[in-house]
Protein backbone atom coordinates (compact mmCIF):
# COMPACT_ATOMS: atom_id res chain seq x y z
CA UNK A 1 0.00 0.00 0.00
CA UNK A 2 1.36 3.50 -1.03
CA UNK A 3 1.32 6.26 1.57
CA UNK A 4 -0.97 9.19 -0.09
CA UNK A 5 -1.18 12.37 1.86
CA UNK A 6 -5.17 12.13 2.56
CA UNK A 7 -4.41 8.38 3.99
CA UNK A 8 -1.91 9.82 6.33
CA UNK A 9 -4.07 12.82 7.40
CA UNK A 10 -7.07 10.65 7.70
CA UNK A 11 -4.77 8.42 9.85
CA UNK A 12 -3.52 11.15 12.15
CA UNK A 13 -7.06 12.34 12.82
CA UNK A 14 -8.23 8.97 14.13
CA UNK A 15 -5.21 8.43 16.26
CA UNK A 16 -5.58 12.26 17.66
CA UNK A 17 -9.25 13.12 17.70
CA UNK A 18 -9.02 15.93 19.83
CA UNK A 19 -7.01 17.75 17.33
CA UNK A 20 -9.18 19.60 14.66
CA UNK A 21 -8.35 17.86 10.82
CA UNK A 22 -7.78 21.68 8.90
CA UNK A 23 -4.77 22.02 12.08
CA UNK A 24 -3.39 18.47 11.43
CA UNK A 25 -3.79 18.94 7.74
CA UNK A 26 -1.97 22.26 8.12
CA UNK A 27 1.04 20.78 10.59
CA UNK A 28 1.41 18.34 7.84
CA UNK A 29 1.73 20.88 5.17
CA UNK A 30 4.33 22.74 7.14
CA UNK A 31 6.53 19.85 7.62
CA UNK A 32 6.20 18.49 3.86
CA UNK A 33 7.26 22.38 2.80
CA UNK A 34 10.14 22.72 5.81
CA UNK A 35 11.89 19.32 4.21
CA UNK A 36 11.27 20.60 0.68
CA UNK A 37 12.67 23.55 1.13
CA UNK A 38 15.62 22.31 2.77
CA UNK A 39 16.29 20.04 0.14
CA UNK A 40 15.98 22.79 -2.67
CA UNK A 41 18.89 24.43 -0.68
CA UNK A 42 21.27 21.20 -0.68
CA UNK A 43 20.70 20.93 3.04
CA UNK A 44 20.69 17.64 4.83
CA UNK A 45 16.88 16.23 5.94
CA UNK A 46 17.50 14.26 8.99
CA UNK A 47 14.34 12.41 11.16
CA UNK A 48 16.62 11.16 14.08
CA UNK A 49 16.21 6.89 13.99
CA UNK A 50 13.91 6.91 11.26
CA UNK A 51 15.90 7.92 7.77
CA UNK A 52 18.42 10.81 6.04
CA UNK A 53 17.32 12.58 3.15
CA UNK A 54 20.14 14.70 1.02
CA UNK A 55 20.34 15.85 -2.42
CA UNK A 56 23.33 14.68 -4.51
CA UNK A 57 24.39 15.47 -8.15
CA UNK A 58 23.88 12.75 -11.09
CA UNK A 59 26.39 13.89 -13.57
CA UNK A 60 25.73 14.66 -17.11
CA UNK A 61 25.92 11.37 -19.35
CA UNK A 62 24.95 10.17 -22.54
CA UNK A 63 22.16 7.99 -22.22
CA UNK A 64 19.93 5.68 -25.15
CA UNK A 65 16.17 5.55 -25.94
CA UNK A 66 15.65 1.61 -25.36
CA UNK A 67 12.84 2.15 -27.96
CA UNK A 68 14.99 3.28 -30.95
CA UNK A 69 18.37 2.60 -29.40
CA UNK A 70 18.93 6.37 -30.15
CA UNK A 71 21.81 8.18 -28.19
CA UNK A 72 20.52 11.27 -25.83
CA UNK A 73 22.24 14.05 -24.09
CA UNK A 74 21.44 14.06 -20.67
CA UNK A 75 22.15 16.82 -18.37
CA UNK A 76 23.77 17.09 -14.89
CA UNK A 77 20.97 16.84 -12.18
CA UNK A 78 20.02 16.67 -8.65
CA UNK A 79 18.78 13.46 -7.14
CA UNK A 80 17.13 12.76 -3.77
CA UNK A 81 19.33 10.07 -1.89
CA UNK A 82 16.95 8.17 0.76
CA UNK A 83 18.87 5.83 3.68
CA UNK A 84 17.06 4.06 6.17
CA UNK A 85 18.59 4.37 9.90
CA UNK A 86 19.14 1.19 11.26
CA UNK A 87 16.84 0.87 13.93
CA UNK A 88 14.08 1.24 11.48
CA UNK A 89 15.60 -0.92 9.50
CA UNK A 90 15.56 -3.98 12.34
CA UNK A 91 11.93 -3.07 13.28
CA UNK A 92 10.60 -3.33 9.71
CA UNK A 93 12.47 -6.63 8.92
CA UNK A 94 11.68 -8.30 12.30
CA UNK A 95 15.14 -8.18 13.53
CA UNK A 96 15.64 -8.62 17.52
Amino acid sequence: MAIVKSNLLKQLADNYPNFLRKDLSKLLDTILNEIESALKQDERVELRNIFTLETRIQKARISRNPKTNEKIETSEKKTIHFKMSKEWFKKINNYD
